[in-house]
C-alpha cells in the first residue's frame, strides 16, 4: 500500500515556506498518494451477494405491490409523475 510511503521534504537554506510546501505536493502527487486518498475518501465496502440478492428481492415485492394497487385503481401512475415535477 502506498498510504505506508513516507514523504520526506527538508527546507532549504534560502528557500520559502511556500515553495517548501510546493515541493512536498509535487511529490506527493509523483507518487500518486493524492489520487489514492481522494479515491479512498468515500470508499464502501462491497456488498455481499446474499445482501444485494435480498435487497432485490424486497423491491421485486414493492414493484409488484405498486402495479397491482395500479391495476385496481387505488394508485394514479399519472400523480405520481405529476409530483415530481414540482
Amino acid at each position: 500500500m502506498t498510504a505506508d510511503t513516507r514523504v520526506e521534504v527538508r527546507r532549504g537554506k534560502n528557500e520559502s515556506s511556500t515553495a517548501l510546501i510546493r515541493r512536498f505536493t509535487r511529490r506527493t502527487q509523483g507518487l500518486g498518494l493524492v489520487r489514492e486518498m481522494r479515491d479512498r475518501r468515500y470508499w464502501q465496502r462491497t456488498r455481499s451477494k446474499n445482501v444485494g440478492h435480498k435487497r432485490a428481492l424486497i423491491s421485486k415485492v414493492r414493484r409488484e405491490t405498486y402495479n397491482e394497487l395500479v391495476k385496481l385503481g387505488k394508485i394514479d401512475p399519472a400523480a405520481k409523475k405529476n409530483a415530481r415535477k414540482r
